[in-house]
């Protein structure tokens, strides 16, 4: 039985988008390390609730690469399903994150919305609709 599957997204700053994910989105870190002196750590797993996204930082040249930047209609770097994607909404508004797409019933039989990171990757929280 599958029970879960965690985005790996390639970082810039690892840091940066830790705090990000921490401050913004309201997840923790999890597990971080694989670092020596003196590049430090540059791996992380954060997460809130039962999902988590690992985040890296490669190498200099290797460099964040969200789907929309190769493909304007795949914008979605995860999906994230949430039982109250109104509440979540209005959480992440109170902390400040601008939202990439405001909350809505969308054409494709979700209530989402949708945020983009400081990589660019859209994470996209909603639910199926109601029928």
């Amino acid at each position: 039985m599958l029970k879960s599957v965690t985005p790996f997204f390639i970082v810039d700053n690892l840091q940066a988008t830790v705090d990000f994910y921490e401050s913004k989105l309201g997840f923790r870190v999890l597990y971080k390390g694989g670092g020596d002196e003196p590049r430090g750590d540059f791996w992380a797993f954060v997460g809130r609730d039962e999902v988590m996204v690992m985040l890296k930082a490669i190498a200099p040249d290797a460099h964040p690469q969200p789907n929309s930047s190769r493909h304007a209609w795949a914008r979605w770097d995860a999906y994230v399903l949430t039982d109250d994607p109104d509440g979540l909404y209005r959480e992440f508004l109170d902390r400040g994150v601008a939202m990439h797409r405001e909350l809505a019933d969308t054409s494709d039989g979700l209530r989402a919305f949708e945020v983009a990171d400081n990589n660019g990757y859209v994470l996209c929280f909603g639910r199926p609709l109601e029928k």
